[in-house]
């Protein structure tokens, strides 16, 4: 949503407006860390200390002589965890809460050798090596002989030891301290008081032999992270940012700490738990296009590296590296440490429909009418801040939405749902109940004076609910119920916006840093986690008003390491421009490298008007992305498909009729991010980890394993550029079914009404025959499976199903997962273990499920098939077929074989 200066008069970033957020040189914690010379820190034997959860040994900083507690840990799986934290602090240092999963399970560390210099431990089989360097401090970590990450090589580790107030007011360079931003520092008209005085910390790392990155989201950048030695470094501190700049790395609504880095054979991954505002600097050795002077044929003898270095303003180290080796493996690490994405309830990967704002009862069921009108599927109608009484959340507009439970059932009626806004402020009301309740229980942030905050945004003047106390976690989350939320019913969904959190008259418009959040910490120790906080109220909330039987549906603005587990997010504040169509593309392949699988952009463009064209490829690239809304500001022009002509409309509804009929292949998608962490978007490189020319591809990508898609996100095009990687591979047009080889760029005409999609040889793809008008009605429609055959003539695939709404997959084992295989001529359908995560989330005993479906198969095409040298048939009999001998296309029809049940069918 659009941030103001006042709540009534907007103000929006834009060139000659003053700058209101911070660049680099005005942080001066980034500041003090880069032009600091190495510190050095020395590590002693004599301290080392080996139990069956790691090793732990003291380092001391030469000068300082500041003294610090290093622990090293590892677990099976290949994670290497490295926590830093003072000696002897004068009080406790931040720590972050409720982002790990469960309690880790350690593996026992133990000395291989040692020397008087250094020691080397192992685990487990013994393949990977941990070398302690002791003068300096360096940590290398290997496996199998290969060197994959040193930590603190360029001996930049930093660590600002917590000091007394009382000490430092008596030294007399106070004041030269405050200059460098040690006690207080000013930005504009902002002084930020610091009751710990400096606390940073920082480390450096390199990467060996990679010259990937990707990751730490959110950016509007390009999908590879970029050198940032003569740049801006990667900015992680969640702001609302209007309209943001693109190709910039400023932070924006959320932050995910975690990197990844990719060469061939091997993908590795740094998360560093920190939730206080964050810096890192990327530096590839040699330079992009250093090398290319070399003759043809001759190979570099330049090593590559990564350099990385981290700098937070507080906290403690807690950095974990994930070993891999492959791409799917550190997604299964990460998400061990982090946990796995929330499956969905089946509604909500259908499309939304969003306005700042629908005007009342009526708009929205003429809106919802005009969908049925135009035959556009969709499932969720959405109501912004006007809904409200005044701007306060959960109460509705009497003369505006005066029968708000008789609208959820008119829209229920037809299978869809309502979402309504609840952002994190509440306006000052004394006459007000929950305003009065939330103050009276102690639930709101204080300033530093110990008085509560208050902060402008929407309603005005307000306060900010300090989510980060259990307590009012748990009495926000019973706002929820159906006894407190009058007007409400179980068909009515959860937006959390401006949760950064947003406050118009505050620094860089958000919290200041020196708020007081519940356990006397600071808002900048914890300000990343802060819309982490409400997300996860906002989904007990949800969960516990159906008795946790209801898979709840909760979209965030902001979000952390962990958002996965409660719900979707999106990209926020953007843009009516192509560009913003083409970079919405790397922003939600970070996402998903990175763990938020289910993300979306605004289709359309948050501000101003899209013409028609940018608003149809939109729509396209849209119903190709996980989470698919379209939303608008007030201040622009209504655009409802229907409202630019037929041309416009039967585009649009065709975008959105597919993505309806292929939602069993993202359900299923979505299931396996749920089970094994694997994103239902990825970058292509996943895919063809060896394959370099895929590497920094971010304008085309994959849907699961099967489909290679590449939206147009460029204005007039008649023909687009299409990378067909892997040079085994075949490629068909799901258009047309021509297929393609491998390892070639395709030049692929187009037409407004083209999507470029392509199926991967060796899949099958499960596809409604219809759509309905929203997913409640996709059961009344059978299913279509899609076979594209390999060089080899096999292909495998799978479809997961289950109620779609409720938890009985999980606690029931209600699911059914089938696997279609192609060998020798067959098309086989057999029930299929489920992929288990750690800890199992199904009963490893009995990992089948026992969900019947009463969906059938009604037709199968088979793509690829150069011959025909039998009839198909069941063994119950024959069956309808049509072979294209030009095409190469099998179309058998008329099957009605139920999902549930094994069957084959000879080809």
């Amino acid at each position: 949503m659009e941030v103001n200066a006042s709540a009534e008069s907007s103000e929006s970033i834009v060139p000659g407006v003053e700058e209101k957020f911070k660049k680099n040189h005005d942080i001066l914690f980034y500041r003090r860390q880069r032009d600091k010379e190495a510190t050095q820190y020395f590590a002693s034997f004599e301290t080392l200390v080996v139990t069956d959860g790691g090793v732990s040994l003291e380092l001391c900083e030469r000068d300082s002589q500041d003294r610090l507690c290093l622990q090293i840990r590892a677990t099976q799986s290949g994670t290497v965890r490295v926590s830093l934290d003072e000696l002897q602090p004068i009080k406790p240092r931040y720590r972050v809460s409720d982002v790990l999963v469960g309690e880790l399970r350690y593996e026992p560390l133990r000395v291989h050798w040692k020397r008087e210099d250094c020691v080397c431990l192992t685990w487990g089989p013994g393949q990977y090596k941990l070398l302690v360097s002791f003068s300096p401090f360096k940590l290398e970590i290997s496996r199998d002989g290969e060197e994959i990450v040193t930590l603190n090589p360029e001996n930049k580790l930093y660590f600002e030891t917590l000091q007394d107030p009382a000490r430092s007011s008596s030294d007399s360079c106070q004041d030269d301290e405050n200059q460098c931003g040690l006690w207080k520092e000013t930005f504009r008209e902002f002084e930020d008081i610091k009751a710990n005085g400096p606390s940073s910390v920082g480390m450096d790392l390199s990467l060996h032999g990679f010259k990937h990155t990707y990751g730490l989201p959110e950016h509007a950048d390009t999908l590879v992270l970029k050198d940032t030695s003569v740049t801006e470094a990667y900015r992680l501190y969640n702001l609302d940012v209007f309209g943001y700049e693109i190709t910039s790395r400023l932070g924006l609504y959320g932050s995910v700490p975690f990197l990844l880095a990719h060469k061939p054979e091997r993908t590795a991954g740094v998360f560093w738990l920190n939730a206080s505002e964050t810096l890192v600097d990327v530096e590839y050795n040699p330079k992009p296009n250093e090398g290319d002077e070399e003759p043809p044929g001759k190979k570099s003898k330049i090593s590559s590296q990564t350099d990385v270095r981290w700098i937070s303003e507080s906290g403690t180290i807690d950095c974990f590296i994930l070993l891999g080796p492959t791409a799917a493996e550190v997604f299964s690490q990460y998400a061990q440490l982090t946990g796995y994405q929330a499956l969905p309830p089946l509604f909500s990967l259908g499309y939304h429909q969003c306005r700042w704002n629908y005007e009342d009862e009526a708009d929205v069921k003429e809106v919802d009418a005009g969908f049925d009108l135009h035959s556009i599927p969709y499932d969720v109608i959405w109501l912004d801040i006007e809904h409200t009484n005044g701007k306060r959340y959960f109460t509705w507009d009497s003369e505006l939405f005066p029968n708000p439970a008789e609208l959820q059932r008119h829209i229920q009626k037809k299978n869809r749902k309502l979402v309504v806004i609840s952002d994190p402020h509440i306006k000052i009301d004394p006459d007000w109940t929950l305003y009065c309740e939330a103050k009276e229980g102690g639930h709101f942030v204080k300033n530093r004076e110990g008085a509560v905050y208050e902060g402008k945004c929407w309603p005005g003047e307000s306060c900010y609910l300090d989510f980060c106390s259990s307590k009012t976690r748990s009495w926000y989350a019973r706002q929820f119920s159906l006894s407190k939320y009058e007007g409400s019913t179980e068909s009515l969904f959860v937006w959390n916006d401006m949760n950064e959190p947003s406050v118009f008259n505050g620094p860089e418009q958000t919290m200041p840093k020196d708020a007081v959040h519940h356990g006397g910490w600071e808002h900048r120790e914890l300000h990343n986690l802060y819309g982490f906080y409400q997300h996860m109220a906002t989904f007990e909330g949800l969960l516990t008003r159906s008795g946790g039987v209801e898979r709840p549906f909760v979209l965030s603005r902001s979000f952390f390491a962990g958002s996965q587990r409660l719900g979707a997010v999106w990209t926020g504040d953007n843009a009516a421009t192509w560009e913003h169509l083409k970079i919405s593309i790397p922003m939600l392949l970070s996402l998903s490298l990175t763990g938020v699988h289910f993300c979306g952009a605004d289709v359309g463009g948050f501000v101003q008007d899209p013409d028609p064209e940018l608003l149809v490829r939109w729509y396209q690239a849209g119903a190709l992305q996980p989470f698919f809304r379209g939303h608008s500001d007030k201040k622009t022009k209504r655009r409802e498909p229907w409202l630019f002509g037929d041309e416009v409309t039967t585009a649009i509804r065709s975008a959105v009729q597919d993505r309806y009929r292929l939602l069993p292949y993202w359900y299923t998608l979505f299931h396996q991010a749920h089970t094994s962490a694997l994103p239902p978007i990825r970058p292509l490189w996943v895919e063809f980890p060896n394959d370099t020319s895929t590497f920094a591809v971010e304008s085309q990508y994959m849907i699961g394993r099967a489909l290679l898609v590449c939206p147009v996100t460029d204005p007039g095009v008649t023909e687009v550029k299409v990378l067909l990687p892997g040079s085994d591979e075949l490629w068909y047009d799901t258009h047309t079914a021509a297929a393609h080889k491998g390892a070639r760029t395709l030049d692929l005409p187009v037409t407004l009404n083209t999507v470029p999609v392509f199926q991967r040889g060796g899949t099958v793809v499960p596809r409604r025959v219809g759509c309905g008008s929203s997913t409640a009605d996709l059961q009344q429609h059978p299913i279509t499976l899609t076979v594209a055959l390999d060089s080899k003539g096999n292909a495998d695939g799978f479809l997961y199903l289950d109620d779609g709404h409720s938890f009985s997959y999980r606690d029931q084992m209600q699911f059914c997962l089938r696997r279609f295989t192609v060998r020798a001529g067959k098309l086989v359908n057999r029930a299929q273990h489920a992929v288990l995560p750690v800890p199992c989330l199904f009963s490893c005993a009995d990992d089948q499920g026992s969900f019947i479906s009463d969906d059938k198969v009604e037709s199968v095409v088979i793509l690829g098939l150069n011959s025909l040298k039998r009839k198909p048939k069941l063994k119950s009999g024959s069956v309808t077929f049509d072979f294209d001998a030009k095409r190469g296309v099998l179309t058998l029809t008329g099957l009605d074989l139920e999902i549930h049940k094994d069957w084959e069918i000879a080809i």
